[in-house]
């Protein structure tokens, strides 16, 4: 098991192990760890706010949508502007579609529903493509199965504060905070394997 991961992450490769963290590769695990838990923690606070249409909604959008260039940002150091904009790009549709489906469901438009679903999934294989394609290390099928569940739980956790059943909401933002932490560790294990001299300082 990796050290540093979250219980549960098994990879499904052989690598040498990432046995001893630099200060700044742990700062780095941090910050990963902290982009992936402000993305659902604010697409729950605005799927709060869009079920309940709060005055505060579109402030909080906006700040969702932060999200995505924070994240890209955190790709650049090691892969550039370029594959960075795109990963802002990508993710920034991810939350923007989410988005779409809350409204539309709230509204009880099916069809749209459905399309923004189709799409949403779309776009995840888009990003996990995209990331199998530069990261060596991540283990794509699993990461796939993660990032699924991923969409599968925040899907879930909508419809039951739609549902106003919020027990069982908050029930589920449990298990899609552990979740993230996890999808964050896979990443950052994966650009610090591919670049075992980086922040070694």
């Amino acid at each position: 098991m990796y050290p540093y991961a979250s219980p549960g992450f098994h990879p499904v490769y052989a690598r040498p192990q990432l046995i001893c963290l630099t200060k700044a590769q742990i700062e780095f695990k941090n910050h990963m760890r902290m982009l992936w838990e402000q993305h659902v923690a604010w697409t729950r606070m605005a799927i709060t706010s869009l079920v309940f249409g709060l005055p505060d909604t579109d402030a909080v959008l906006a700040r969702l949508l932060q999200n995505a260039p924070d994240m890209g940002n955190a790709f650049k150091p090691f892969f550039g502007e370029n594959i960075g904009n795109t990963y802002t790009r990508l993710i920034t549709e991810h939350l923007s579609i989410a988005a779409d489906l809350v409204k539309a469901a709230k509204a009880g438009d099916t069809s749209s529903a459905a399309a923004a679903e189709k799409k949403w999934y779309a776009n995840a294989d888009e990003i996990i493509s995209f990331l199998s394609s530069i990261l060596s290390y991540l283990p794509k099928e699993e990461f796939k199965k993660m990032f699924y569940e991923h969409l599968a739980l925040t899907q879930a956790e909508a419809v039951a504060m739609l549902n106003k059943d919020y027990k069982a909401s908050i029930q589920i933002y449990d298990r899609i905070e552990r979740q993230a932490l996890m999808m964050a560790d896979m990443i950052r294990n994966a650009i610090l394997l591919q670049f075992p001299h980086a922040l070694k300082y």
